[in-house]
């Protein structure tokens, strides 16, 4: 099953797999994307009127909001970005402006299909490296050749395509000529310079053309394939194709919006280019045409989910006509010890997990105890409300120095078990966390 057609309760038991609590921005998330699906189900006229239901993530850092996104990303097979509020200025100011978002997304597009295009002509791909690369080793016959010698050469194409295939000649040389072409990819760029330099690249290619080079026989099947996939691809159709996934199933995730919004107390006047960001963004979000170097893509249908911690501001900081673009809205909730613990434990990819798997390349073996777990968890969550609250970051600190020294001599421990237990964990973190001015810079 596609991923974009999976049920709001399989998509939150996905996520769950590897982010712990946050059910109602798992909810929000899981109803939209069901809903682009149903949407997609529609007929032409009433899918045109059905807009989708931007979502406004709020919630400190480290609690999970990018972590969402970024495993929606892995799991759906959407065009998807992430970008930073932050990053882009006003027209007229120094920075990205706001329109390159649509644009890497069409590019996040145009890849997803070529990847896709290649899986699906894995055979075609395969068949054109082998053609190419036995040609060399195994000059064609003349044109006038005999039935004989046709049939000879048969059984000798057949016999080499195996030895390929196994492997056998992948230490042979071989020169192979391989189109020598020069690709710059900036979305940043408007359109117009981006064909005007387009136009150059045609020119300077045209003149260096192809290139020999000597190479061995496993290093031209991989220089072979991607000159492979461009040949056999239909780049009209991939990108009509890639423009219209965009439009209608395409996702930006819009982080840190926080820091566009301009709170009463700091005075407008303090950044004149934040509200000028959010005036930008306004037609993007409520629909707008975009030019692109792929062509124009309408952004009516993109689904927008903007993220951020809102603590110097709040979401009604943000311009009325923006908000209003931001309809659900979903607070994540800081995360207490138990949850702490839970993220240490339960998901697929958890830290111990992670830290056992790296320190197994040396041959350590590293066990935690219970207690040790639970110590972890409650230092961080003390850290957290000492100093500033970085969420399930803090985990990352805290183990660091747990096993600093472990790590540091993990080559001399070869072969060995290493139990982390609670007294190493109080005595590497108990005085630290205990000074709150220390804390404050180590922890």
């Amino acid at each position: 099953m596609k991923a974009h057609a999976l049920t709001p309760k399989e998509t939150v038991a996905y996520l769950d797999n590897y982010i712990i609590g946050q059910k109602d921005a798992k909810k929000a998330i899981a109803i939209a994307l069901r809903n682009r699906y149903r949407r997609m189900q529609l007929e032409s006229e009433m899918q045109e009127e059905i807009m989708p239901k931007n979502i406004l993530m709020i919630g400190s850092t480290g609690v999970g909001k990018t972590e969402i996104a970024r495993r929606l990303a892995k799991m759906m097979n959407l065009p998807f970005v992430k970008v930073e509020a932050s990053k882009y200025t006003e027209v007229g100011f120094v920075g990205r402006d706001v329109e390159s978002m649509v644009r890497d997304l069409v590019t996040a597009s145009i890849n997803l299909v070529k990847k896709e295009h290649k899986e699906k002509n894995q055979d075609a791909i395969k068949a054109y490296v082998r053609k190419r690369i036995i040609e060399k080793l195994l000059p064609p016959l003349p044109a006038g050749a005999s039935e004989q010698k046709r049939e000879e050469y048969a059984r000798s194409y057949e016999r080499m395509s195996e030895k390929l295939d196994r492997g056998e000649l992948d230490e042979l040389k071989i020169e192979i000529e391989i189109e020598k072409g020069i690709e710059l990819e900036d979305s940043t760029m408007p359109p117009e310079m981006a064909k005007v330099q387009e136009s150059f690249l045609k020119i300077l290619t045209a003149k260096s053309g192809s290139v020999k080079k000597e190479v061995s026989v496993k290093e031209a099947k991989e220089l072979l394939k991607s000159e492979a996939s461009e040949k056999l691809l239909d780049f009209e159709a991939l990108k009509a194709e890639a423009l219209d996934r965009a439009q209608n199933g395409g996702i930006i995730f819009i982080d840190e919006i926080d820091k566009i919004a301009v709170s009463e107390k700091a005075g407008s006047r303090q950044d004149p280019s934040k509200e000028g960001v959010q005036r930008d963004l306004l037609p993007i979000v409520e629909g707008s045409d975009v030019n692109t170097k792929y062509g124009v893509i309408k952004t009516n249908h993109i689904l927008f989910i903007a993220a951020g911690a809102f603590h110097l501001s709040r979401p009604s900081d943000l311009i009325p006509e923006l908000q209003g673009r931001f309809p659900l809205r979903v607070e994540l909730s800081s995360l207490d010890e138990e949850t702490l613990y839970k993220i240490l434990t339960q998901p697929k990819n958890s830290l111990l997990k992670q830290y056992q798997a790296l320190l197994k390349t040396e041959g350590v073996d590293l066990v935690f105890e219970e207690e040790a777990i639970r110590a972890l968890a409650k230092i961080s969550h003390l850290a957290n409300e000492k100093t500033e609250d970085i969420g399930a970051r803090r985990l990352h600190t805290v183990l660091e120095r747990v096993l600093e020294d472990i790590s540091f001599d993990a080559d001399e421990h070869a072969g060995e078990t290493i139990t982390v237990t609670e007294a190493l964990v109080h005595e590497k973190l108990d005085q630290i966390a205990s000074d709150e001015d220390i804390a404050r810079y180590i922890l």
